[in-house]
């Protein structure tokens, strides 16, 4: 592929904003002694209460690609430091659901509350079609960059 092509100044365009984020989150987390896989269990679990899935222990295990026991090590982590709880599901007493507390939300208002506001207000200075394209690729980025992970 031509390395000045449109689309791979887009895919080095991605990387750049990928290792920029990933530098951010690691920010965070060193700021509050989390491991970058913590912050990512919160972002999970943040866009599963969002999407009104009910998060348990192995769908986040599944999320992560961790093993059971490494599953457990991290709601451990996290509910210790008071970033996360567990809950019976009133449904199956049985099954165990995963939130996130105020804390963990309020933790990340507050650092990553300015990047997001500077995000969307780059976002207002287009247009409407011009957001739907933007929303349209980064889904098919994201769609085939799980398609083409590892298994």
């Amino acid at each position: 592929m031509e390395e000045q092509s449109p689309e791979m100044r887009l895919v080095h365009l991605l990387r750049a904003v990928t290792v920029e984020l990933d530098l951010l989150g690691a920010e965070f987390a060193a700021r509050h002694g989390l491991h970058p896989t913590d912050v990512r269990a919160l972002i999970h679990l943040l866009d599963a209460a969002r999407a009104g899935t009910r998060a348990t222990p192995g769908w986040l295990g599944g999320q992560l690609r961790l093993n059971s026991a490494g599953t457990t090590a991290l709601v451990d982590r996290l509910e210790r430091l008071g970033l996360l709880r567990r809950g019976r599901d009133t449904a199956d007493r049985r099954r165990v659901l995963l939130e996130v507390e105020e804390k963990a939300t309020e933790l990340g208002w507050s650092f990553f509350g300015p990047v997001i506001g500077e995000v969307v207000g780059a976002a207002e200075g287009f247009e409407a079609d011009e957001l739907e394209t933007v929303r349209r690729f980064l889904t098919a980025v994201l769609e085939s960059t799980g398609r083409a992970r590892p298994r």
